[in-house]
């Protein structure tokens, strides 16, 4: 993957997967959840991102199971996957920083 900076689906699968390996219906649930609803992936969005991660290193099959007649296939994160999601996260970061701190600046400003 690039230095460019990660979008929010990807950004996501990866935080669900620092927990541990999941299952695509699961990394389906945790990603809406992790975004409080606001991203709703439909599947093949997941499993083209999955893909993706996995050309890039970043994610690796971790087992199958079957449960219930399903077939279930298993994610998890490889630590490169981990410090590409540490450095965007920490870039994440410094961003929001930066806007609160320019915020609390402005916010100073119009009290004055």
């Amino acid at each position: 993957m690039t230095k460019q900076e990660m979008r929010e689906p990807t950004f996501l699968v990866l935080s669900a997967l620092a927990g541990g390996p999941m299952h695509g219906y699961a990394l389906l649930a945790e990603t809406e959840s992790l975004s409080q609803g606001r991203v709703k992936m439909k599947p093949g969005t997941l499993y083209a991102v999955l893909d993706r991660l996995k050309e890039e290193g970043l994610v690796v099959p971790a087992g199958e199971q079957i449960v219930d007649g399903r077939l279930r296939r298993y994610y998890e994160m490889t630590d490169e996957g981990a410090q590409r999601l540490g450095a965007e996260a920490a870039r994440l970061e410094a961003n929001a920083r930066h806007a609160l701190a320019n915020l609390r600046a402005r916010a100073a400003g119009m009290t004055a």
